[in-house]
């Protein structure tokens, strides 16, 4: 296969439009590398929570008793007993007869933490503040790393760059003419950048498919473009069922009545976070001696049919309600259900089957890029994608120290301003699907002509001087 030569030129044309498609993959590549490299590795490690959680924490993670369950209040109970003082939240009874449940518990002083119970004896086998284990730690880098709202931007930014370097890639190393189109898959060795663009290519056109299913499927769980999507499937009748707008006869006068669920109740599915958070009849408080507790609430929703491998939550005020929702690997099974605190009415009562077209898939694309959907065969494709997104965060840099000594310039373009045109084009439907991808684009690429392009130092290293040489990709 004959790659085509590098030339430096002025936009215009054609020629523009390769340069600019070819500069947005070489920004993508230098910019977001380290943060792919961090998510890939992060990923690879919550792949496999429940065997690491499992190898590290075998007498906390297994009940050490067989026989009868205790109901939920009980381990509630216990947990509390073993941590004096500490507010229960939530708890996640077993997903297996020889499972421990989780408890979590809010201390007065320090950090909430969860406690591990067995089921049967009720004895607290352990306890651990989640961001301090090696699966919390994981989870929480390749949410946030680890820096709160400006991660989660930051991931969101970083994952919608790398989209666009999957495309520009594949678009600038697909060979020109057919019989180069099976050398591409393969890597050439040998030694300095012809090895690590060999390998950089091919494993972009081996592992871009799934690279690209896991950075789509992860974006609905960013703050900015994933809630967006999750509002704007609800206001369509694609997201959230309906019942979640007309849930209660009395609305609640309080501020509360503004939030969502994602806020009041911890860990829902991603379907159900925008939804307006479901509220207790505030009328009732003045007529009841008390409101229902967790015994009570547990009793109802078995007679609804979750007995077990169900998270119960409780209501964090006296405006909240009780909530209780089954979270499986597949997610068909779904269920996810309300009570008032104090009549202990079932307020709303959803299943996987009333979600919106759009929601729906969703949640299959989540439960497969955390490897649950079917078992290990889910983990290994998964993890060589993951490995894939990796070996690129590292040959793309590694690929242009080698060659920066040589200058760096847009790649020979087509003829034709039709093709020009349609690739333009591309990459503003790139910018209305992912606005802040398009806004940072647009920054990139003024910063290079109007800033880079004027200091001799960046515009030598950059390569974007008009006596650049001509170097090969």
């Amino acid at each position: 296969m004959t790659l085509p030569q590098l030339q430096t030129q002025e936009f215009g044309g054609a020629a523009s439009a390769r340069r600019v498609i070819f500069r947005l993959h070489f920004y993508a590549g230098l910019l977001i590398a380290p943060f792919v490299l961090v998510l890939a590795l992060t990923g690879i490690v919550y792949l496999f929570n429940t065997e690491i959680d499992d190898a590290l924490h075998p007498s906390w993670r297994f009940a050490a008793h067989a026989g009868p369950q205790l109901p939920p209040e009980r381990m509630v109970d216990d947990a509390m007993a073993a941590f004096p003082g500490a507010r229960a939240t939530r708890i996640d009874l077993p997903t297996a007869p020889d499972r421990t449940a989780v408890v979590f518990l809010t201390p007065q002083q320090g950090e909430p933490f969860r406690v591990y119970v067995d089921p049967v004896s009720g004895e607290a086998r352990g306890s651990f503040v989640y961001t301090h284990t090696l699966v919390g730690f994981a989870d929480t880098a390749h949410g946030s790393l680890m820096l709160g709202d400006l991660g989660d931007a930051i991931v969101e930014l970083a994952a919608c760059w790398a989209i666009l370097m999957i495309a520009t890639g594949i678009y600038l190393w697909w060979p020109r003419d057919a019989g180069g189109v099976l050398g591409a898959f393969f890597p050439r060795f040998g030694k300095g950048r012809g090895l690590w663009r060999s390998l950089h290519g091919a494993t972009g056109l081996w592992t871009s498919t799934l690279v690209l299913f896991l950075l789509l499927t992860g974006l609905p769980w960013s703050d900015n473009w994933g809630s967006n999507l999750n509002k704007m499937m609800g206001a369509v009748g694609l997201g959230y069922p309906a019942s979640y707008r007309t849930h209660i006869d009395h609305p609640p006068t309080a501020p509360q009545s503004e939030e969502k669920l994602g806020e009041t109740a911890s860990g829902v599915p991603w379907t159900l976070e925008s939804a307006p958070a479901p509220h207790s009849n505030e009328h009732m408080m003045h007529h009841m001696d008390q409101p229902i507790d967790v015994g009570q609430a547990a009793s109802i929703f078995a007679s609804r049919g979750l007995t077990t491998a169900y998270r119960l939550v409780y209501p964090r005020d006296a405006h909240d309600v009780f909530t209780a929702y089954t979270y499986p690997d597949q997610p068909e099974g779904q269920r996810t259900i309300h009570l008032d605190q104090y009549s202990g009415e079932v307020v709303n009562d959803v299943s996987f089957a009333d979600y919106g077209a759009g929601a729906k898939a969703v949640e299959w694309g989540v439960q497969l890029h955390m490897g649950n959907y079917f078992g290990l065969p889910n983990q290994i494709l998964m993890l060589a994608a993951a490995l894939g997104a990796a070996m690129l965060a590292l040959t793309g840099p590694i690929m242009w120290l080698h060659r920066r000594k040589s200058g760096l310039g847009a790649p020979a373009p087509f003829k034709g301003g039709r093709v020009a045109w349609g690739l333009l084009a591309a990459l503003v439907g790139f910018g209305v699907i992912f606005p802040l991808l398009g806004l940072s684009a647009l920054l990139v690429l003024g910063l290079e002509r109007l800033v880079l392009s004027r200091i001799p130092a960046t515009r030598d290293w950059l390569g974007l001087s008009s006596h650049a040489k001509a170097t090969p990709q």
